[in-house]
């Protein structure tokens, strides 16, 4: 009999789940989700949607039978039965559910594209049509990592719809299917599933559990294109581009880079160059040699982390220096802007000491290039960016704004996804043929700077192009003005400083997919709604995928 995992093991359900969560948030804002939270959501559509997922209940209790069968666990056996009962009783009191909203499930429906593609691949799973005779012992688990991921996405979508509820605390007219799918009864059941799939993958090989969690990852993206393909006959506030009208608008992409799209700030990649290509030893060429003097790497590293040391003690100063003023309730932009100003002469400073230092003296343009294609971006990142260039119907404008040292490093990051279109607006290296003398051409420094090339480049566009929608994505202090002067201002990631500067100034920080939700229910309620900046409100998102989600769509 296979063991439980112990207590500080992970099992395999929490792992794959964790590791595909970009469907969840793809899921979470698909129109047909968004209009549903708001309440606001046609009861024809919705009672559409049930009937389709009558045929879900129906496969899987077909699934549940195929996988008891070929399970060699009299205890997984018992628990497979349980869940098939649990399953039928469900199917059985689900026309009485949904009678408050007038859906008949009496009348047979036919199932759609959506639904039609996720039930054969479960009943495939479920019938051994993945496993060779040999493996029907493994069918259980294979038909379960197929199932386990509807079960938990729908706890999900539970979950966030829920807290919505009891923040706005009105009358919701989906409020009985929101308490259910967030109901201690549904979790337990889906508990029950997960731990079942845990024990059954315990004794599995390696190649065993990828067969796992690529059926896994399967079904929660059929289930993805299921909630995508819901028919929806009314306004949404989502994806963006659907709103966007090119011949009208242009739609602005700004974006940081530095944590922003990059895992590891890039500074910190530039230092590490140098390093590891600088010589061990002192290797003086004579004057009469071209090449770039360089001091050996053990001095180079020394002098690194005291110029990382200095940048970090005096950035916090400046940080403690803005918070001094006193906290205003009512959103103050000049008040920040003036605040900001202090970084000014703190990062001209921080780079005058980097160049004096001679860190960057001798990197060759080759190997920076090299470490640009090899930069590691944040998930969905690349794919976002590719997405949007690529799509001939808008009308899209993608530029990049950062303290970078190197443009040449961020060009050649986004060249390896071929992106060759992106402008980016960065400092530069001086050259002497392919080697830095050390020196960087400042361009973009600051906050203040940042912004003026924010100013310049919407100048030109409105003096050229149509009327600009912009959109600012940002993950730091120093990008706080853009983010407030752009149309849609997208803070992304966690960083504190941000969020206490910008809080101490009236900043309000609000999570995206709530601020979605409030409009769609607005916007069905006959109210427009429009983005415009300086509004003193930005919009929070943890990943690219709400990014993604949000402007593009599936």
């Amino acid at each position: 009999m296979a063991t439980t995992p112990k207590p500080n093991e992970e099992g395999a359900a929490k792992r794959f789940w964790d590791k595909f969560s970009k469907e969840s948030i793809l899921t979470l804002y698909t129109p047909f989700v968004v209009s549903l939270a708001s309440g606001n959501l046609k009861v024809d559509t919705f009672g559409h949607y049930i009937a389709q997922d009558v045929h879900f209940f129906k496969c899987f209790a077909q699934a549940y039978e195929l996988a008891e069968d070929c399970a060699d666990d009299d205890d997984a056996k018992i628990s497979i039965v349980e869940l098939r009962k649990n399953v039928l009783e469900e199917l059985k009191h689900h026309g009485s559910f949904v009678q408050e909203w007038g859906v008949d499930l009496s009348k047979e429906t036919t199932p759609n594209a959506a639904t039609t593609k996720y039930t054969n691949f479960l009943l495939a799973t479920a019938s051994g049509k993945v496993a060779t005779p040999f493996e029907k012992t493994k069918v259980a688990a294979y038909t379960l990592s197929a199932m386990a991921p509807c079960m938990r996405l729908y706890v999900f979508l539970g979950n966030e719809l829920k807290s919505l509820l009891d923040v706005n605390g009105d009358e919701h007219l989906y409020k009985k299917w929101i308490d259910k799918y967030s109901s201690e009864d549904y979790q337990a059941t889906m508990l029950q599933i997960e731990d079942l799939l845990d024990k059954l993958s315990v004794s599995l090989t390696g190649q065993e559990l990828d067969t796992m969690q690529k059926l896994y990852h399967q079904a929660l993206k059929l289930e993805m294109e299921f909630f995508l393909a819901q028919p929806i006959d009314q306004p949404t506030v989502l994806p963006l581009s659907k709103q966007h009208i090119p011949s009208e608008n242009r739609l602005m992409i700004f974006s940081d880079f530095d944590l922003t799209c990059s895992v590891v700030d890039s500074s910190a990649i530039l230092a590490e160059i140098a390093i590891v290509t600088a010589p061990k030893y002192d290797q003086s060429q004579p004057e009469s040699q071209s090449q770039i003097v360089r001091m050996p790497s053990v001095d180079l590293r020394n002098t690194w982390e005291v110029l990382s040391r200095e940048y970090t003690e005096e950035y916090e100063q400046c940080m403690e220096s803005m918070l001094a003023h006193e906290k205003v309730e009512i959103f103050d932009y000049s008040g920040l802007k003036k605040a900001l100003e202090q970084l000014v002469e703190f990062e001209r400073r921080a780079n005058m000491r980097v160049i004096e230092s001679e860190v960057l003296k001798g990197l060759n343009l080759e190997d920076i290039k090299r470490a640009g294609e090899r930069l590691i971006l944040h998930d969905g990142c690349m794919g976002f960016f590719q997405n949007i260039i690529k799509n001939e119907n808008l009308n899209v404008n993608v530029h990049v704004l950062s303290y970078c040292w190197c443009a040449d490093l961020i060009r050649s990051a986004f060249s390896s996804g071929g992106l060759n279109t992106i402008h980016v607006h960065a400092n530069e290296f001086e050259y002497e043929g392919t080697q830095s003398t050390g020196t960087i051409i400042k361009k973009v420094e600051s906050p203040i700077d940042k912004l003026q090339a924010f100013t310049d480049i919407l100048k030109n566009c409105r003096e050229t192009d149509t009327k600009p929608l912009t959109i600012y994505i940002g993950d730091s202090v120093g990008d706080l003005l853009c983010l407030l002067e752009a149309d849609i201002g997208i803070v992304i990631g966690s960083s504190s400083s941000l969020r206490r500067i910008g809080a101490h100034f009236g900043v309000s920080f609000v999570p995206l997919f709530p601020a979605l939700v409030k409009k769609q229910k607005e916007y069905i309620e006959g109210n427009s709604f429009s983005w415009k900046g300086l509004s003193g409100i930005l919009y929070t998102v943890s990943s690219w995928a709400e990014v993604h989600s949000f402007i593009i769509g599936l």
